[in-house]
């Protein structure tokens, strides 16, 4: 770093001084780039909510991986201090933009908040495709491509209500994300009541269903501390509280510990989406009842090669039909299979895994 920055002070080629720039962004508090572009290669920006959650380091590693498959292409990571960091994701695509990128991978922080800083990459001729969580609106990026995240929740919800078998005594709680950037909570928590047998009203947002069913919702922010903190507001609401919808798996290990101390873990249907190595490895102690795995490596991978495409040859990303965005896949894993509902069990799942 020290040579480019000393480039940039000699008065190197803008393409290197915005390099020695973008160097400088672990001072801004994100992961700085992974290689050092040079000007015959094609430069892609992977952007991520945070650093250390699983997920995303499987997005690094297989965007990573698919550009030395390809050749030709430089990779340069950078990731938010912490989950709805949206002033560093702002901050790495202006980087990237002026360090000359042909395309980024975006798994936004903020959907609506992000939006005027892809509108000006995109004004710059950067490809922004989006992954596992799209923008709001949308069609504000050029592709996206994630999980079918209604879907996912609808899984879940499906297996709780066939394992549960009578649902009208359900008292069921919801541990969600963050309340004000809801796009992939809200579908995949809509999604859920919806397989369970619940009148979500409006699949855009929470709240507004008025099932007697439901205990509450408390948000997490996708961390096993905010888990555990969050089931035990709702169990102090509702003691009786059954079944439990979890944003994902960290979020899941930190409720179990919640309801092991109230001596309700064998009494309770704990669900999650993520397919993460540790959440699969609690569907096999019996921890999670049931999880949907995603695919992040499957995103990130396709995503390179979407990006390589269209700087090639102008090629686009044409969503899943009857979807607004490319479906990249989703299972159900559980040991506990019922009737009419495709799933793996853990034993499989483990070779499917992440993280």
């Amino acid at each position: 770093m020290t040579d480019l920055l000393d480039a940039a002070r000699k008065g190197a080629p803008r393409r290197l001084r915005a390099l020695a720039y973008a160097g400088t962004v672990l001072a801004l508090g994100l992961c700085g780039p992974t290689a050092s572009a040079f000007a015959e290669d094609i430069l892609i920006g992977v952007v991520t909510k945070t650093e250390a959650n699983p997920f995303f380091a499987k997005i690094r590693e297989g965007a990573t991986a698919k550009a030395k498959e390809i050749g030709g292409v430089t990779i340069q990571s950078y990731a938010g201090k912490f989950d709805g960091d949206n002033d560093s994701q702002v901050t790495a695509v202006e980087n990237l933009v002026s360090a000359g990128a042909k395309g980024i991978l975006l798994v936004p922080s903020d959907s609506k908040g992000i939006v005027p800083a892809v509108e000006q990459a995109r004004k710059a001729g950067v490809y922004v495709v989006t992954l596992d969580t799209p923008l709001d609106p949308p069609d504000a990026a050029d592709a996206t491509l994630a999980t079918d995240n209604f879907k996912a929740g609808e899984m879940i919800g499906a297996w709780a209500a066939k394992t549960l078998g009578d649902t009208s005594k359900a008292k069921v709680a919801f541990l969600d994300a963050l309340e004000n950037q809801p796009t992939v909570d809200a579908a995949r928590d809509q999604g859920f009541m919806k397989g369970f047998g619940i009148d979500p009203k409006d699949t855009s947002r929470y709240l507004d269903e008025d099932d007697a069913r439901i205990v509450g919702h408390q948000w997490g922010k996708g961390s096993e501390e905010g888990g555990r903190t969050g089931m035990e507001t709702l169990l102090q609401k509702d003691p009786e509280t059954n079944v439990v919808y979890t944003i994902n798996e960290p979020t899941a290990a930190g409720a179990y510990e919640a309801l092991k101390a109230m001596g309700k873990e064998g009494a309770t249907l704990l669900t999650s989406v993520d397919g993460g190595c540790p959440g699969v490895q609690n569907v096999k102690a019996g921890v999670i009842g049931a999880t949907a795995m995603q695919f992040p490596l499957n995103m990130a991978t396709l995503g390179v090669q979407a990006i390589v495409d269209h700087v090639k040859s102008g090629k686009t990303v044409a969503p899943t039909p009857g979807l607004a965005f490319f479906d990249t896949g989703v299972k159900l894993v559980t040991d506990k299979p019922v009737d009419g509902l495709p799933s793996i069990t853990s034993d499989e799942a483990l070779k499917l895994c992440w993280g």
